[in-house]
C-alpha cells in the first residue's frame, strides 16, 4: 500500500480507501471486509449518514465495539447534508445532529473527517463556520471537506470558515472524466472543451485540497460499471490488453488510470469482495506509461486537438 501525505492535516492516509456505503451485510461480512482491508494496508473508510438509511454506520460501529483496538489504525471519514428525497440541508441544526447521530451509529467519540455530501443551494456559509467550530472545538471533528462541489462554492464556504477544506469527493474514471477533457480542450469548440466545473481539477491542486474520486469503475447509475460493458468495447479490449501486461484485472488497471495523474487522487473503492479488494490494490504496484494512460482515455471515444 502506498500512503498520502494530506496538506494542512497530519493525516497519512493509504491512497486506496474502502468505501462502506454497500457494507449492508451480516456483522460477520462486514467485520470480515473491514480486517481484510486493514491487512491490506487500507486505513481509510469513507461513510455516510445515508448509507443504508444509517445501517452501514451501525453495522461499522457494531465492528468497532467488538474490535476496540481496530479505531486506532482507522481513518473515519463520513458524510451528511441529504435528507434523502426531500432536500439538501447544510443548516447548523442539521450538521450538529447528524454529526451527534453518525457518531452513535460508529460507536466512536470522534470523526476524523466530515464532508459535507453535496452542494444546498440554501447554504449559509455563517452556519456551516458555526457548526464546524462547534464540532472542532468539542473534538468531535478533526478535518473538513466537501463532497461534488466546485471552485466557487468552496470558495464561498472558505469566506467563513476557519478549518481547511482538506478533501472533495467527486466523480472521476477514465469514463467520467470532464475534469480532464475540458483541460486537455482549452480554446477549442467541442463539447469537451466546456468547463462543466470551473477548472475544479486544477484549483484543488492550487488549494492542496486532495480530490476522491467516487464510482472509480461506473459508467453511470443507468449502465452501471463500464467493465464488459457492451457500450466500452474499445475501452475493455484496452483494459484487457494492459491486464494481461502487468499480469492483474481490468479494474485493477483502472485504478491504476486514476492512480497514474500527478494530483494524488485517492480512489474510493466501494467493493465488499475481498477478492476484489485485493485485486484493485494491486494497482499500487503499477506505473501506467504516458502513452497507455492516454491509450486508455482515447479508447473512451474521446479524442486530443
Amino acid at each position: 500500500m502506498k500512503y498520502i501525505k494530506i496538506k494542512n492535516t497530519e493525516l497519512v492516509v493509504s491512497n486506496i480507501a474502502l468505501g462502506c456505503m454497500r457494507l449492508v451485510k451480516p456483522v460477520e461480512e462486514v467485520e470480515e471486509v473491514v480486517k481484510k482491508a486493514i491487512d491490506l494496508g487500507i486505513n481509510f473508510f469513507d461513510h455516510a449518514d445515508i448509507y443504508g438509511g444509517g445501517r452501514s454506520e451501525k453495522l461499522f460501529g457494531e465492528v468497532i465495539k467488538r474490535n476496540p483496538e481496530l479505531r486506532s489504525k482507522m481513518i473515519i471519514q463520513t458524510k451528511c447534508g441529504i435528507v434523502p428525497g426531500v432536500c439538501y440541508n447544510s443548516s447548523k441544526e442539521h450538521i450538529l445532529k447528524q454529526v451527534n447521530q453518525s457518531l452513535e451509529y460508529l460507536q466512536t467519540d470522534y470523526i476524523d473527517v466530515l464532508l459535507l455530501h453535496r452542494p444546498d443551494a440554501l447554504v449559509d456559509p455563517k452556519e456551516v463556520a458555526e457548526a464546524f467550530d462547534e464540532l472542532y472545538l468539542s473534538g468531535k471533528v478533526k478535518y473538513f471537506g466537501v463532497s461534488n462541489m466546485n471552485a466557487l462554492q468552496i470558495e464561498l464556504l472558505k469566506k467563513e470558515i476557519k478549518q481547511p477544506i482538506v478533501f472533495n469527493q467527486l466523480q472521476f474514471n477514465v469514463v467520467n472524466s470532464s475534469m480532464i477533457d475540458s483541460g486537455i480542450h482549452v480554446n477549442m469548440d467541442d463539447n469537451q472543451a466546456i468547463d462543466r466545473d470551473g477548472s475544479l481539477l486544477d484549483y484543488c491542486r492550487i488549494q492542496d485540497i486532495t480530490i476522491q474520486p467516487w464510482s472509480i469503475l461506473q459508467a453511470s447509475w443507468q449502465k452501471g460499471s463500464y467493465l464488459t460493458h457492451p457500450d466500452y468495447v474499445a475501452l475493455n479490449n484496452k483494459l484487457n490488453e494492459l491486464a494481461n501486461k502487468y499480469s492483474v484485472t481490468p479494474a485493477c488497471i483502472a485504478v491504476a488510470w486514476i492512480l497514474r495523474h500527478p494530483a494524488n487522487m485517492q480512489p474510493i473503492a466501494g467493493t465488499t469482495s475481498l477478492l476484489h479488494l485485493e485485486e484493485l490494490v494491486k494497482a499500487n504496484q503499477i506505473s501506467l506509461t504516458r502513452e497507455e494512460w492516454y491509450q486508455l482515455y482515447l479508447s473512451t471515444g474521446k479524442t486530443l486537438p
